[in-house]
């Protein structure tokens, strides 16, 4: 009671204390232990427990326990699947009535003064409001921006599968501008690549335009955030870098360019255009030859909205632009590793994934991840999911998340695969062998060939074993203007049905026989399971595809209750 007076007294000072003696704290303890232990008592001798019996299932001596099983396991997985809809459903309402909320008290407490200047900064003398940066006009005209504004365009492609990385309307664009631009082809990720595939398609791209090989550094960190200093100082400076650190084509590029800026005489800094698809590496490139995080990178597709210049040297300018936008038109297997649509949620991640796995050898992909064999999409990311830990309340496998990550691996600078460069050179249509001649003149291509055989001295390749072999669609179709944006919707349509004929032909020669055996043994079963009367239950030997497609809703048992 004093204390507590005297905080009143003085309320300067802080509460009152509220510790007590370790005598009192124990013997509160003991109360409660004694208090649970009589409610125990009470419970036993009333007959109630609070354990739940062990559901024990199919027993193992029925006939048929397997099909039986997954049957049920069908109906869990289809209930699942609608409780995700529902839920995620309930938490987009919950974040638009937020933010409809946000906006309306922040609307309110704004003064009024604040509010009419805010509006005539927005929409001054009736202008039309900023617009939608995600859209494809806007990419679309920033990227035609930047080729308009260089001088010497870089088109950055994957060393994994450079041909599907080539937009063949980006080269014809600037071809075709006029201005002497010149075009020079940069195979970068290198290093996720065996040596004997990087020559070959060295050989191969230089038939066109001159081709520099790099491997952009991933660890490049801005000047503002400080290193931790480290204890122990390494006598060596790789040593303290990881091998995603260095980084390899820097030097030779930046002489290329320093060389042919001096050969043009000319007072303004000569600027570079940084083109290409998404993730290919356009942001890294430039951060890598400038040393400083200037660009910004990340796994996400469509990092980069604008165009933007960064000083390279005192007389070289890089201008970073957007992704290139794929055209609808394109294969699934294109459109999965190079249009925005996948991030942007258009199209399903799941089917990019089930259209990457038609394209790969299963043997490679089961000894990549290390999982067992598999015999569809779904149980592969199940695999996966649970090899990773991508597991949901009650255990439930994430395949949402296992797909995502898995096309992180094949987008992202972290997955070895390759694809073989053609044996047989055709110049396309918008090419010719002048245009070939005058794309190769103004460039040392004796410096060329001796920095990329430094570059391929030090990189650390993959071996041939432990890389993916991926089937390429060949060059993927792109958009560069408002135009062509408007003629590919209506075509949209039709060729999605032609892309799904052709995923069904394209399948990898490589599969198992019992796979085939099971795909051709899918339509007797699913109309016998039509046929099925309601009072019995016919069970056939033949193995059943557990995906969420073959799910049928008039089989006489319900499982719900037993399997949850």
């Amino acid at each position: 009671l004093f204390n507590q007076l005297f905080c009143l007294s003085s309320p300067e000072l802080k509460k009152a204390s509220k510790r007590v003696s370790c005598a009192k704290r124990y013997k509160i303890q003991k109360k409660v232990r004694e208090h649970n232990r009589k409610l125990r008592k009470e419970a036993k001798k009333k007959g109630v427990s609070k354990r739940v019996k062990k559901d024990l299932g199919v027993p193992s001596s029925a006939p048929f326990k397997e099909e039986v099983l997954r049957e049920a396991e069908q109906r869990r997985l289809k209930i699942e699947e609608e409780k995700e809809r529902k839920r995620q459903a309930k938490k987009e309402e919950r974040a638009q009535k937020r933010k409809k909320e946000k906006e309306g008290a922040s609307k309110e407490t704004e003064p009024k003064a604040k509010r009419v200047r805010k509006n005539d900064s927005e929409n001054p003398s009736g202008k039309q409001a900023a617009p939608d940066r995600n859209s494809k006009q806007f990419l679309c005209a920033e990227l035609n921006k930047v080729i308009d504004a260089s001088d010497v365009v870089l088109e950055v492609l994957d060393a994994r599968d450079p041909l599907g990385c080539r937009c063949p309307q980006l080269e014809e664009a600037v071809l075709q501008k006029g201005g002497n631009k010149k075009l020079l082809l940069v195979l970068n990720k290198i290093d996720l690549v065996p040596k004997e595939n990087v020559e070959r398609w060295i050989q191969y791209l230089q038939q066109e335009f001159p081709v520099v090989a790099f491997k952009a550094s991933t660890l490049i960190r801005d000047k503002t955030v400080k290193a931790k200093k480290s204890r122990i100082d390494p006598s060596n400076e790789i040593q303290d870098k990881s091998r995603g650190a260095i980084c390899f084509g820097n030097g030779c590029l930046t002489e290329l360019l320093s060389t042919y800026a001096e050969n043009l005489q000319n007072e303004a800094s000569l600027k570079v255009g940084v083109v290409g698809f998404p993730n290919v590496g356009k942001s890294s490139l430039i951060n890598s030859v400038k040393g400083v995080m200037a660009c910004n990178v990340g796994m996400k597709r469509g990092m980069t909205k604008l165009m933007q210049e960064v000083h390279i040297l005192k007389n070289i300018k890089a201008i970073d632009s957007p992704g290139v936008v794929a055209s609808p038109s394109n294969p699934p297997a294109s459109m999965a590793l190079r249009s925005l649509q996948v991030e942007e949620g258009s199209e399903s991640v799941l089917e990019a994934v089930r259209t990457l796995l038609k394209q790969c050898d299963k043997t490679q992909i089961m000894l990549q991840y290390t999982i067992p064999d598999y015999r569809n999409c779904l149980e592969f990311l199940t695999l996966l999911a649970k090899k990773r830990g991508f597991l949901q309340k009650g255990g439930v496998p994430n395949t949402e998340q296992a797909a995502t990550t898995f096309l992180g691996d094949w987008t992202g600078a972290k997955l070895s695969y390759h694809c073989k460069a053609p044996e047989n050179h055709s110049l396309p249509a918008y090419m010719s062998d002048a245009v070939v001649a005058e794309m190769q003149n103004s460039w040392d291509l004796n410096k060329l060939k001796a920095g990329n055989e430094e570059t391929l001295k030090g990189v650390k390749f993959p071996s041939q074993s432990s890389s993916i072999s991926f089937i390429s669609k060949g060059l993927t179709a792109g958009l560069l203007s408002a135009s062509d944006i408007s003629e590919e919707k209506p075509a949209a349509a039709a060729t999605e049905a032609e892309a799904e004929q052709n995923d069904e032909n394209d399948e990898p020669e490589q599969t198992t026989e019992g796979s085939n055996e099971a795909e051709e043994q899918e339509q007797p079963q699913k109309l016998s399971l039509k046929k099925k009367t309601p009072g019995h239950v016919q069970f056939h030997p033949a193995p059943i595809d557990i995906s969420l497609s073959t799910v049928t809703t008039d089989d006489a048992y319900d499982f719900n209750t037993d399997f949850k």
